[in-house]
């Protein structure tokens, strides 16, 4: 597999965090609250990173959601760019996180995503998948 040279890997990088700040100002206008961004689970654990946990306290129960976002142009797009390897390397990391934060142990647990198109509103996908047990 071919690397992509270095202006392409700063473009996507930069768009990357320009998606993550827009779906971070998207749930904060929703009433979220952002508890992290970029967070990863334990040292040496291969967890991947994860976009924004957050606190969705619109039910009954606080959620702690782990937000993947994905600059794509459309949301199926979006939702084929979540491998299962790296839903796995997600759940490892979310498992890390909330080891480290013992005062979300009782909060509910989500895996949302939020596809970012260029100029649109976030597409936000509650609930689009499960840890495999």
């Amino acid at each position: 597999m071919r690397r992509r040279p270095p202006e392409a890997r700063r473009a996507a990088e930069q768009a990357g965090r320009a998606a993550e700040d827009a779906a971070a100002a998207w749930l904060a206008a929703q009433g979220w609250l952002i508890l992290d961004r970029r967070a990863r689970g334990r040292r040496g654990d291969g967890a991947g990173e994860i976009d924004l946990v957050a606190l969705d306290r619109s039910g009954a129960e606080p959620v702690v959601v782990f937000v993947e976002v994905k600059a794509r142009p459309t949301v199926e797009a979006a939702l084929s760019a979540l491998t299962p390897a790296q839903r796995r390397r997600l759940a490892v990391a979310a498992e890390g996180w909330l080891a480290a934060r013992p005062a979300f142990a009782e909060a509910g647990v989500r895996f949302d995503v939020i596809a970012v198109a260029g100029g649109g509103a976030p597409a936000h996908l509650p609930d689009a998948w499960r840890p495999e047990a």
